[in-house]
């Protein structure tokens, strides 16, 4: 079965739950260590007894540097897609790192306090623990990231976050990545834990666990990395039988991000995949799929797939 396919039958299930790699963690946040120094860090979708980042931000906390950590925990018997929301009472965590300097966090050091709602992220509650955060890292709900992204915008809060590569068509969340005020991270995410095998798991006898893949599973931030500021070496150059015009917009359509020609400084659209190469110092973003007309863009009457319109600035 297609992973995206899993996807979309694990959204509609909700019974499922899926954590987060520690692996997965380690390899995308070794690359921001310089923003958290001194920091609140607010993971707002995780059980602290099962979650992989409270795992790694209280085990890494003296090497990052940070000032608190922060976790709450979701009282729901319907966990979320990505979350486990199984708490019999939602509860938050706050650790201030190693108090008896044996550079390992211990239960008395860590302030366990209940919450007298549910402990979702939209709660009032949560809200101000959310004020108090500079950074929020977490794997939310994907069912609920449009409403989630939105929230952290609303509060102008630093974030590193695992989503739904298709977010990115999301009226809620394009126009943010058009404007340069969030952005693909450095990775991506190929497969999550899960509690029990099902026909969608597979097992791995080196860690004894059940673990379920899936396509296009990728981090949004808005936290600069080194990537982003990389150039993309172009080596095609145009001609008009390999790079056709569109029906209803004045630009050619470009099927892999590696065929974008280098000598062409028109408009030119590239699948959504474009994201994780983008350089706002090489490249501008113009519009998302739609032509003049108002309709997707076409070819000879045909659609293909999702096209970011995009233009080479240094032509």
């Amino acid at each position: 079965m297609a992973p995206n396919v899993n996807l979309h039958a694990a959204k509609n299930a909700k019974k499922d739950e899926f954590y987060t790699q520690l692996v997965d963690i380690e390899n995308e946040l070794r690359h921001y260590k310089d923003h958290f120094i001194d920091q609140v860090v607010y993971c707002n979708c995780d059980d602290p007894r099962v979650s992989n980042f409270f795992r790694f931000f209280s085990k890494q906390f003296e090497f990052y540097e940070l000032k608190k950590l922060i976790t709450t925990c979701y009282k729901n018997q319907q966990p979320d897609l990505f979350s486990s929301h199984d708490s019999e009472r939602a509860v938050y965590l706050e650790y201030e790192g190693d108090q008896d300097g044996n550079n390992r966090p211990d239960t008395d050091e860590i302030d366990v306090k209940p919450l007298q709602e549910n402990g979702s992220f939209r709660s009032a509650e949560c809200i101000e623990l959310l004020k108090q955060a500079d950074i929020v890292v977490t794997n939310p709900p994907f069912s609920k990231f449009r409403e989630y992204i939105t929230q952290l915008m609303e509060y102008d809060k630093k974030f590193l976050i695992i989503g739904p590569m298709n977010a990115i068509t999301y009226k809620e969340v394009f126009p943010l990545i058009k404007e340069n005020r969030i952005w693909m991270g450095m990775g991506s995410v190929k497969r999550f834990e899960v509690r029990e095998g099902n026909e969608k798991s597979e097992f791995d006898e080196s860690t004894g666990k059940w673990y379920q893949k899936f396509g296009n599973i990728c981090w949004f931030t808005n936290l600069s990395h080194k990537k982003r500021n990389e150039k993309l070496i172009l080596y095609k150059r145009y001609s008009p039988e390999e790079y056709p015009h569109y029906d209803n917009y004045d630009a050619i359509e470009v099927g892999k991000v590696k065929e974008i020609p280098k000598n062409w400084g028109g408009a030119m659209g590239v699948p959504i995949t474009f994201l994780d190469k983008y350089n706002p110092k090489q490249f501008e973003i113009i519009r998302f799929r739609k032509g003049d007309d108002g309709k997707d863009l076409s070819i000879n009457g045909k659609c293909p797939y999702f096209r970011i319109i995009i233009r080479n600035k240094q032509i």
